[in-house]
């Protein structure tokens, strides 16, 4: 597996979009890993999505786009609420300001994405 700088540069049959901190996303890295699947790995924390690739993500993604915002401690704790990001627009505005509100893992291949939670979600989308 190789890592890359920005969404736009990852060429790789499959991109994963991973937060080393986070146990699902690391077990996620391994699955892939242990598939054999030749994988970019994105450290989305290091290198942020700008809008663009943020709609372009979304636009892929199977799952709603509210999905792909945590709705943690951190979220609450800039009382926001949920409600008020549900368009791609509004998710894509809000993961640009605060990049570590975005759910980990988010596994891209081609023109589908997926969010790696639950755990099992990512053999599926590997077969």
């Amino acid at each position: 597996m190789t890592s890359c700088r920005t969404y736009h540069r990852c060429m790789a049959q499959l991109t994963v979009f991973h937060h080393t901190g986070c146990s699902t996303s690391r077990d996620a890295v391994d699955e892939v890993a242990a598939a054999g699947t030749e994988a970019e790995i994105v450290q989305y924390l290091k290198t942020p999505l700008d809008r663009g690739a943020l709609l372009e993500l979304i636009s892929k993604l199977e799952d709603p786009p509210a999905d792909l915002v945590r709705k943690d401690g951190f979220f609450k704790g800039l009382e926001l609420d949920a409600a008020n990001y549900t368009t791609p627009e509004a998710v894509a505005d809000l993961l640009v300001e605060h990049p570590r509100l975005m759910q980990r893992p988010v596994l891209v291949r081609g023109d589908r994405a997926i969010i790696g939670r639950p755990k099992d979600r990512v053999a599926a989308f590997l077969a």
